[in-house]
């Protein structure tokens, strides 16, 4: 690693301090996985600045504080399996497996899914697994999970996902404010029945778009 890009790592770590993530395990995670193997190789030079990068399909990539936010409101342990929602670039997986057992990770975009798979792949991650898959219809498998992350605006409470969360876990997603101008991370910790767990206003997020239904192979 050369100075610039020590330097480089060190201010953004800084800046996700000053963001508020204060999690050692993940500001670790943060800086062994630079955003910049994530992302188109056209936006290397700015991938370390906290702005969503859109990144293909249509799609883009959240400020890495939100990714981060998001992430450290899983409290996320090492025994833990995840199920992440909007695989996007591969990036929030990479910081995923590195603080949890198994990442399961559904992008409805075969092209991203691809492509991510590929990054994850190079990275050396043994532990993520991409699916081509509608994260709206995974929960007809039954499969469930100690923790769900989906990356994209929902409408609360989110059943279809929260029919994912083993009792007892939890799902983070961004929602709608009451006047739809505002976005929020919550955390949602579940218990049986389906929306019998508590809701919390884990903070403020940005540019999060409307979660699609439907597989598409690229647009």
């Amino acid at each position: 690693m050369t100075v610039a890009e020590s330097e480089e790592r060190a201010q953004f770590t800084l800046a996700m301090r000053a963001r508020g993530i204060n999690d050692l395990g993940l500001l670790r995670a943060l800086e062994r996985a630079p955003r910049a193997l994530f992302m188109p190789p056209r936006f290397a030079d700015i991938a370390g600045r906290d702005i969503a990068l859109p990144i293909g399909c249509g799609q883009t990539s959240p400020p890495p504080s939100i990714v981060a936010a998001m992430v450290a409101a899983l409290e996320l342990k090492q025994e833990h399996s995840v199920c992440e929602i909007g695989t996007g670039t591969g990036y929030c997986a990479a910081l995923l497996a590195q603080l949890a057992n198994t990442i399961v990770s559904l992008e409805r975009f075969q092209t991203l899914a691809l492509e991510a798979s590929a990054r994850i792949k190079a990275f050396g991650l043994a532990n993520v697994a991409v699916h081509w898959a509608d994260g709206f219809e995974r929960h007809i498998s039954g499969e469930r999970f100690d923790r769900v992350v989906v990356h994209g605006l929902i409408e609360p409470p989110g059943e279809a996902f929260r029919r994912l969360v083993h009792p007892g876990g939890v799902l983070v997603a961004v929602v709608s404010g009451p006047d739809r101008g505002e976005q929020h991370v919550v955390r949602l910790t579940d218990a049986p029945p389906i929306g019998a767990g508590e809701a919390q206003d884990m903070g403020p997020a940005r540019g999060m778009r409307p979660l699609e239904h439907g597989l598409a192979r690229a647009l």
